[in-house]
């Protein structure tokens, strides 16, 4: 039992425990670092048409403590977590315990559902590999990856909800109320997840003992499920952070929807500065993230069995997939003459007797609700896009490979900060800081690196318990040549294709924010606030939509495919050297491995 509370106590637990506290006294602040008077913001959510009069205001006041600070309040309301008392809504005056089960049960549902088509999706998507017994560069699941989640809802709620009349577009009354914010949600988890394990599986399918089953007549069902086996260790946090994922992240579409979850519930709560509500939701959400957490990190142990505590992991050999360079110069091509044909044009002339205009030699891409041309707009907001998500992907990244050599303090910051919905964090950052490029900004940087941390983690520990690396201490070699010559070559090149994979979920994640009033601000040209003005006539003008949508798609296409063409050229350079050091590193245990038995025969 000491053991176990030892682990639980241990930097991971100390560092859980941490930032959950930091995130709920943030949370428990809010009213106060957004400099805006609680009470008049309760107020108006209780009854808009009331006039906000001084003996109002100080009613409500009295009747909500604020007059006492936050620090009373946040000690009052953690005193009644002890007792099992979630507090009182400020709006409402109902509990808010009630709220949040109902609101976490609705987005639970919704998250299995969803799930269930991510994992469907990507199975179609590792499929071929598993068939060809090699990979491809990835620029299709690339592109599913980076549609946006509320343009795909809006659209699949017009044509199939309004168009078709197959389904219900709205509210939460039965299982069919599902389907169509389950699909929004799930291709792009979908595309994300099995380009992932479709990356993993072909340095696995050129292993010895793949060849040795095959020759001994083993079914190819049964190679494809131990190849899947080998691989998805590293990948199981990955699964459990999509979920949560899932859960708390889906605020957009279960706004299109009107669906009832603990995201909505929470966006709710923060705009009317229901802080018994917020605090509850919020922390709803940290616990999932917690037990998420833990499921993966046990489900990973389990897969991985005695070989990561006895050292006797041996890995894939790493194997870059080639790609034909003409993949990526098309899709550079195609984005950067629209972008430097865009440039050409005014951004910001507004002429409504052309709204709404259809594609033309005048307006490449037609024009928007305001007349503006849609093709300008693309490429002057591609900079501030672009620019903006790479940035914070190559942050995500740096701090990524740092935290997964501290795999105990990653583990619980990574768990609470996947938690937090970007819009929430949005709220907070934008109460400090208020709206804008860089709040929006530094809220995506604040949540970004969990998944790539988790990745990178989870890589350290395998390759740290390889029998490679023993043969090569064996050989004498110093921690640092071990270091850079063979542990972060292992994991830089994976989770630096997994992060080009979520520079478009980035970019999206910036683009939900403007879409919510917190990141950049009308009339700046940003392709967030592109998807987000268009939204509302997609079914009139798609272009409008579809224009900064598939540019986004064409990126994730590029970044993806262009990694996978200079990966491989890099892996042919390299390929001799690499194969001579483990000829030398096995060589080494060998002779080890002998030494031993003839002194064991000796005594």
């Amino acid at each position: 039992m000491k053991p176990a509370l030892g682990k639980f106590i241990g930097p991971a637990g100390l560092t859980r425990l941490l930032c959950l506290v930091a995130v709920l006294a943030a949370v428990g602040l809010l009213p106060w670092l957004s400099r805006r008077d609680p009470a008049l913001t309760v107020l108006r959510a209780r009854s808009a048409e009331q006039e906000p009069t001084e003996e109002a205001l100080s009613a409500i006041r009295q009747d909500l403590g604020l007059d006492a600070g936050p620090l009373s309040l946040l000690g009052k309301w953690a005193s009644g977590l002890l007792r099992g008392d979630f507090g009182t809504s400020w709006v409402s005056g109902y509990d808010v315990l009630p709220s949040v089960v109902a609101g976490l049960q609705v987005s639970l549902a919704l998250m299995g559902a969803a799930l269930g088509v991510a994992v469907v999706l990507a199975a179609v998507l590792v499929a071929p590999v598993l068939v060809r017994g090699r990979g491809s560069a990835g620029a299709f699941a690339a592109m599913l990856a980076a549609v946006p989640e509320f343009l795909l809802a809006t659209v699949a709620l017009l044509v199939c909800g309004v168009w078709l009349g197959w389904l219900p577009t709205a509210g939460w009354a039965g299982p069919e109320y599902l389907v169509l914010p389950a699909i929004a949600l799930g291709v792009p988890a979908g595309g994300l997840l099995g380009r992932l394990v479709a990356d993993a599986l072909p340095a696995v399918l050129d292993e010895r003992w793949v060849e040795l089953w095959r020759g001994a007549g083993v079914s190819r069902a049964r190679i494809a499920g131990a190849a899947l086996r080998r691989v998805l260790p590293p990948l199981v946090p990955q699964f459990g952070m999509a979920a949560v994922g899932l859960t708390g992240g889906a605020v957009a579409v279960e706004t299109v929807f009107a669906v009832p979850g603990i995201g909505r519930t929470a966006l709710g709560a923060a705009k009317s500065q229901d802080l018994p509500l917020l605090q509850g939701s919020v922390l709803a959400l940290l616990l999932l993230g917690l037990l998420a957490g833990a499921a993966a990190a046990l489900t990973r142990r389990r897969l991985l069995g005695p070989a990561l505590r006895d050292a006797g992991l041996t890995l894939p050999p790493a194997r870059p997939v080639r790609t034909h360079p003409a993949v990526p110069l098309t899709l550079f091509t195609l984005l950067a003459v629209s972008i430097g044909w865009g440039l050409l044009r005014d951004p910001y002339t507004v002429n409504t007797a052309a709204r709404l205009t259809a594609p033309s030699w005048a307006h490449p891409l037609g024009t928007d609700a305001l007349g503006r041309d849609v093709l300008a707009r693309l490429g002057h907001g591609a900079a501030s896009t672009v620019g903006t998500a790479a940035a914070i992907c190559a942050l995500s990244l740096l701090v990524a490979l740092a935290l997964g050599f501290l795999p105990g303090v990653a583990a619980g910051a990574a768990d609470i900060a996947n938690a937090l919905p970007p819009v929430i964090v949005g709220i907070l950052v934008a109460a400090a800081a208020g709206p804008g490029t860089g709040g929006a900004a530094l809220a995506v940087a604040l949540i970004s690196w969990p998944a790539l941390s988790a990745h990178a983690a989870a890589l350290v520990q395998e390759v740290r318990a390889s029998a490679f690396l023993t043969a090569q201490r064996a050989m004498g070699a110093t921690p640092f040549w071990i270091l850079t010559r063979h542990v972060l070559p292992s994991v830089a090149a994976p989770v630096a294709r997994h992060a080009l994979l979520r520079l478009p979920g980035i970019a999206l994640a910036l683009a939900s924010l403007g879409f919510l009033g917190l990141g950049a601000q009308p009339p700046a040209p940003e392709w967030g606030l592109l998807l987000d003005e268009s939204r509302a006539y997609v079914e009139r003008a798609p272009w409008a939509a579809l224009a900064p949508a598939v540019a986004l798609a064409l990126l994730a296409g590029l970044a993806v495919s262009g990694a996978a063409a200079v990966q491989g050229r890099g892996a042919r350079r390299v390929a001799p050297t690499e194969k001579k050091a483990v000829q030398k590193a096995e060589q080494a245990a060998a002779k080890k491995a002998e030494k031993e038995k003839e002194a064991s025969v000796a005594v």
